[in-house]
């Protein structure tokens, strides 16, 4: 996955992103988002976070929500700090 591209600083980040959907995906669903995507279930709600290259990626999954007729509650960029993501992976 390619990193994006900081145009204010210049420096390489990757974002991670926190998307709340109404319902359960099961045990599986946060591969259909890509590499790295973790899933949640709580209080009847799915949450998938997860490292999103740019936006291009971000619309791209946004338009995977929508075509798996999923509801989308929300969607948050949590982090942009590389290290984060290391650790994000590990878990």
């Amino acid at each position: 996955m390619s990193n994006y591209q900081n145009q204010s600083h210049g420096e390489d980040k990757v974002l991670i992103y926190r998307f709340r959907i109404k319902g359960h995906i099961g045990d599986h669903g946060a591969t259909w988002f890509g590499e790295g995507f973790t899933s949640e279930e709580k209080n009847g709600n799915t949450i998938i976070v997860g490292p999103v290259a740019d936006q291009a990626a971000l619309y791209g999954i946004m338009k995977k929500i929508r075509d798996l007729g999923i509801s989308l509650i929300s969607v948050n960029c949590i982090d942009d700090n590389e290290e984060k993501v290391k650790k994000h992976k590990e878990k």
